[in-house]
C-alpha cells in the first residue's frame, strides 16, 4: 500500500506539473547565473522588472502542458535605495566574486507597460516607492537550492516526475502490446512459427538492454524525449512475449479451448475472448516490473547524455550534473536529491508489483482460503 500511495502522489504531481512549480517557465529553465549552486533553503531579495514588450498570454492548456515564459526579469539584490523616481541597487554577488557596479533603474522600467509615463509623472515619489516595495521587491526562497545554471532544483525535480512516469507508461504500453502479439502468435500456432519467434526473442534477450537502447537511439538519428520513450519500450517486450508464449502453450490445451475449436469458433475469438483474459493478472504484474525498469533505464540513458536532452529536466541528467560537481558543497545535494527520487519511485513500483503478484498467486489464494 505504501508503494501505491507514493505512486499516486507522484502521479498527482506529474499531472499538476507547472501549476504547482515555483518556476513555471518552460522546462523550469529560468536561470539566474548569480545564484548558481545555492544550498537548500537559500533566500534572496529580488527586483522584478516588467518585460517590454509584454509576453503574450498562454492558454490554460498551454500553461499546464508547456508552462509560460515569465512576464518579468528577476534581478537578485544585495541592497537597494529609493531616490525620487528611480531605484539604485547593489546586485547580489557570491562571496568570492568581485562586486558588480551599482545599477540604477527608473520606475518606468520597473513597471514596464503596467503604468503609463503620464501615470508615473502624476504619482508622488513616496507613492511610487511604496508601490515598488509592494509589487516588485520580494524575497525568493529556493527550498531545494539551485543547480549549476542557477535554476530552481525543486521545480526541475517536479517536472522530472512527469518525464519519468511518462517514459514508464509509454515503455510499458509498447512492450506489452508487442510482447502480447509476438507471444500469442508463437504460443498459439506453435511449430515453425514458435521456433522462429523463440529464436528472435533469444537474440534480443542476449543483447544488453542499455546497448540496445543506444543502438535504437542512433538508428533514429535523434535524441530527445520521444525517442527515449520508444527506444526503452522496444527493448522490454521480450519478457512479456516469453510469459505470453508460455501461458498460451498451456491454456490452448485446455478442454474449453478444444471445445471452442470443435464448435468452429474463429481463432481471433478464442485468442481475445477466451485466452488473453486469463493472462491479465500476470501481465499486470510484469507491467509494473517493466515500469520500474524503464524508469531506471531512462535515468541511465540521460546520465550518459543519450536520453532526454537539455533543457528538459530528467532525474538522470540532474544526477550527471551533480556528479560533475562532486567535491563541492553543492555537488552532494545535486546528486542525492534526484537519486532519492529515482530510488523511491522504483522501489514503489517494485512494492506494488510484489503486492499484485501475491494477489494473483493462485497457490497463495488457496492457502489463505
Amino acid at each position: 500500500m505504501v508503494g501505491f500511495f507514493f505512486i499516486l502522489l507522484a502521479l498527482i504531481m506529474a499531472l499538476l506539473g507547472y501549476t504547482i512549480m515555483p518556476d513555471a517557465s518552460p522546462n523550469a529553465n529560468h536561470s539566474i547565473v548569480q545564484l548558481q549552486k545555492k544550498e537548500p533553503g537559500f533566500s534572496v531579495l529580488m527586483l522584478r522588472l516588467k518585460k517590454v514588450p509584454a509576453q503574450p498570454n498562454a492558454t490554460i492548456l498551454q500553461k499546464w502542458l508547456f508552462g509560460q515564459e515569465l512576464p518579468y526579469h528577476e534581478i537578485p539584490v544585495q541592497s537597494f535605495r529609493m531616490s525620487g523616481k528611480s531605484i539604485r541597487i547593489n546586485p547580489y554577488v557570491n562571496k568570492h566574486s568581485l562586486p558588480e557596479q551599482i545599477r540604477i533603474f527608473s520606475l518606468n522600467e520597473v513597471f514596464g507597460l503596467e503604468l503609463s509615463n503620464l501615470e508615473v509623472q502624476q504619482l508622488s515619489p513616496a507613492v511610487l516607492q511604496e508601490k515598488v516595495k509592494e509589487t516588485s521587491l520580494f524575497y525568493k526562497t529556493y527550498l531545494l537550492g539551485t543547480d549549476r545554471a542557477g535554476r530552481d532544483v525543486l521545480s526541475r525535480l517536479l517536472l522530472g516526475t512527469r518525464i519519468s512516469l511518462g517514459i514508464g507508461l509509454v515503455a510499458v504500453l509498447i512492450s506489452v502490446s508487442l510482447g502480447i502479439v509476438v507471444g500469442a502468435v508463437a504460443g498459439y500456432f506453435g511449430g515453425w512459427v514458435d521456433k522462429t519467434m523463440l529464436f528472435l526473442m533469444t537474440v534480443v534477450w542476449s543483447i544488453p538492454g542499455i546497448m540496445l537502447v543506444i543502438a535504437i537511439s542512433l538508428a533514429f538519428d535523434s535524441r530527445g524525449v520521444w525517442v527515449s520513450f520508444v527506444a526503452v519500450g522496444l527493448t522490454m517486450w521480450v519478457d512479456v512475449a516469453r510469459l505470453v508464449r508460455g501461458q498460451f502453450l498451456s491454456i490452448k490445451e485446455k478442454a474449453y479451448i478444444e471445445a471452442g475449436r470443435i464448435l468452429g469458433l474463429p481463432q481471433s475469438r478464442l485468442i481475445f475472448r477466451h485466452i488473453l483474459p486469463n493472462l491479465m493478472g500476470p501481465l499486470i504484474v510484469i507491467g509494473t516490473a517493466n515500469f520500474a525498469a524503464a524508469i531506471l533505464m531512462e535515468a541511465g540513458l540521460s546520465f550518459l547524455g543519450l536520453g532526454v536532452q537539455p533543457p528538459a529536466p530528467s532525474w538522470g541528467m540532474m544526477v550527471n550534473e551533480g556528479f560533475q560537481l562532486i567535491g563541492t558543497k553543492a555537488g552532494l545535494f545535486l546528486v542525492v536529491l534526484p537519486s532519492i527520487c529515482i530510488s523511491l519511485l522504483v522501489l514503489s513500483f517494485n512494492l506494488l508489483g510484489n503486492g499484485l503478484r501475491d494477489a494473483y498467486d493462485p497457490q497463495l489464494l488457496i492457502h489463505n482460503a
